[in-house]
């Protein structure tokens, strides 16, 4: 015959007190407590092993959506910065064109004669001929022969007129003549362009006449083209040769031949004498 055990009841009841038994030791004792230390140290590299497909897996796309994302950053700074670059240099350029106008405006209320302002729309297509457009025309009281100044001195005058627009031929123009006088002793001279924005040639100066570097030229009001006193150009090399009649006399150009935008039209004439 077979042995039998206990009955399940007994077993059962067994078990009951086992399970609180353990459970009050666990509660308030530490007897348990270095075998859930041992457990715990034992049991974490497990964890850290199973849990290592998931690391890399994190760990990649970290890496790649960090890539990403920084490579966006530094586009969105890229762009930023030159956003603000080209504020910058709007600022910059407005500073200087405020600057040009105060110039201007200043010359303006020195000058007697009525002006208006006008601003260059357009320069010639070939280099060789030094001629402007600007966005005044008959409209504004424009006719041919008007002066052009700018904040430093005289530019041009104009030679053909529209509507809304008209030409003007610089005086460094190489078809271009100038009667001008020296503003320390008055005496009277011609100035020519030679097709360059910086330089003017001072013709037919006798090797007599009393000039020198640093002297004024102003326009001297001869041939009823120009108004009498503006400043044309300042002498900067004379070379007297004594075995030529003439001296040899450059002058630079006091307007901003190159630079100006704003411009000054001098009214000279009164309006009934204005030529349509």
């Amino acid at each position: 015959m077979f042995r039998q055990g206990p009955s399940l009841s007994v077993r059962v009841v067994v078990l009951i007190i086992a399970s609180l038994g353990l459970a009050y030791t666990y509660l308030y004792t530490d007897w348990f407590e270095s075998i859930e230390n041992h457990a715990t140290d034992f049991s974490a590299p497990l964890y850290w092993v199973s849990d290592l497909p998931a690391r890399a897996s994190d760990w990649a796309d970290n890496r790649v959506m960090s890539r990403g994302r920084l490579q966006q950053e530094n586009d969105a700074l890229r762009t930023e910065l030159l956003v603000h670059k080209r504020k910058l240099q709007q600022m910059a350029s407005l500073s200087a064109e405020n600057t040009r106008l105060r110039q201007l405006l200043n010359s303006a209320d020195m000058l007697e004669d009525r002006v208006i302002i006008a601003e260059l729309i357009g320069v010639a297509p070939d280099p060789t001929i030094h001629k402007v457009i600007i966005n005044k025309g008959r409209n504004d009281g424009v006719y041919v022969g008007q002066a052009m100044v700018d904040a430093s001195g005289l530019m041009g005058q104009v030679v053909s007129v529209g509507m809304g627009s008209s030409h003007v031929l610089l005086i460094t123009d190489t078809t271009h003549a100038l009667p001008v006088q020296i503003n320390r002793n008055g005496v009277r001279l011609v100035a020519e362009g030679i097709g360059s924005l910086y330089q003017l040639a001072i013709r037919h100066v006798s090797n007599t006449v009393d000039i020198q570097a640093g002297d004024l030229l102003v326009s001297s009001g001869l041939g009823q083209r120009f108004p009498i006193g503006y400043p044309v150009a300042e002498v900067v090399e004379v070379r007297f040769d004594p075995g030529k009649p003439f001296a040899q006399v450059i002058a630079r150009p006091m307007a901003e031949m190159n630079k100006s935008r704003h411009v000054l039209l001098v009214f000279d004439q009164p309006p009934s004498e204005v030529v349509p």
